[in-house]
């Protein structure tokens, strides 16, 4: 049985651990998980523009509002995507996205990533000169993004405004130019890349961490997470799955984890929350100990992003040409 925990904003607005994301999933596969999922119990979607899939989700809604649940109930999140962070663009897109969804308002609206796209063109416009490289917007800042993001709570649409896949110097310098904190920072955050120094610098700023790809992911064909034998030891053990220790670890880390499932069993189980006892989760922990993975790098994708974001080894071995304008 789900603790159906909440954990509380900055604005005061609650947020539901553990939630649904959508990131990776096919077409045709995510009508059928969130309606799945809301009847499981989970309040809690995690959604992108740039998926290519919420109107996906905007016809489960209707499924599920308000036979199910009503609106208010469930905690929604989407993302603008690096095509819109010019200003002009940051609210077209938005309402694109509430039109998808079916929703007036979103409770939490990201930057995807702390890169601009040359907006007006298609979601990944590539060089003329290079045609395997992403085209960098390189006069909008992201100050000049935060900005705009920061007037949308004018609007009504949002409830909260926050950022993804930023590190701590992103953070600052948008901080320090508006004198705003986001309200979330979404991650990647697993036993494999724990990211310490940014949970305790966003404990200290009281901005929420929400760690996507909890369980990992398959992104590099590396060993799964869930194939660690320390984890399946554990999962034996409590007679649980484990996936379910994986999000255990990262909900006794005191944020909220978007595991992705579009497997009506597995969905349920990964809602059905356990404990960890601190061996457990000390257990779990040492598999990232001299072995680390960012599963999630743009310098890997197709077309690449020519831009060091984490200064991982990939990313120092790639002869990147942009760095991010901060503002």
């Amino acid at each position: 049985m789900s603790l159906r925990k909440t954990l509380q904003l900055q604005n005061g607005i609650a947020i539901p651990q553990i939630g649904l994301g959508t990131w990776l999933s096919k077409p045709h596969e995510v009508e059928n998980s969130v309606v799945w999922a809301v009847e499981a119990g989970y309040r809690h979607l995690d959604c992108a523009y740039v998926y290519e899939n919420q109107d996906e989700v905007g016809a489960a809604l209707k499924k599920v509002i308000p036979s199910v649940i009503r609106r208010e109930e469930l905690f929604i999140t989407s993302k603008l995507w690096n095509n819109a962070h010019h200003p002009s663009e940051v609210e077209k897109q938005l309402d694109i996205t509430l039109s998808q969804l079916g929703t007036p308002y979103l409770d939490l609206y990201l930057i995807h990533w702390p890169v601009a796209f040359v907006s007006g063109r298609e979601k990944i416009p590539v060089r003329a000169d290079k045609p395997d490289v992403a085209e960098i917007d390189v006069n909008t800042s992201l100050v000049d993004t935060w900005n705009a993001m920061i007037a949308l709570r004018e609007t009504g649409k949002v409830k909260a405004i926050g950022v993804s896949n930023f590190t701590i110097q992103h953070l600052e310098a948008i901080i320090k130019a508006t004198g705003e904190r986001p309200t979330v920072n979404q991650i990647e955050a697993h036993p494999l890349l724990p990211q310490d120094d940014m949970v305790e610098y966003c404990r200290k700023q009281e901005i929420h961490i929400t760690a996507y790809s909890p369980l990992g992911n398959n992104l590099q064909g590396k060993r799964k997470l869930v194939d660690y034998p320390e984890v399946k030891e554990v999962a034996d053990r409590l007679g649980v799955t484990t996936a379910q220790v994986l999000i255990a670890w990262g909900v006794s880390r005191g944020y909220s984890v978007i595991p992705k499932s579009v497997q009506k069993d597995r969905i349920i189980k990964n809602f059905e929350q356990v404990t960890l006892s601190k061996e457990d989760y000390e257990k779990i922990s040492e598999i990232g100990k001299n072995n680390h993975v960012r599963f999630n790098i743009p310098v890997t994708y197709s077309p690449k992003w020519m831009i060091n974001l984490f200064d991982e080894a990939v990313e120092k071995e790639t002869q990147t040409e942009y760095v991010v304008k901060l503002e």
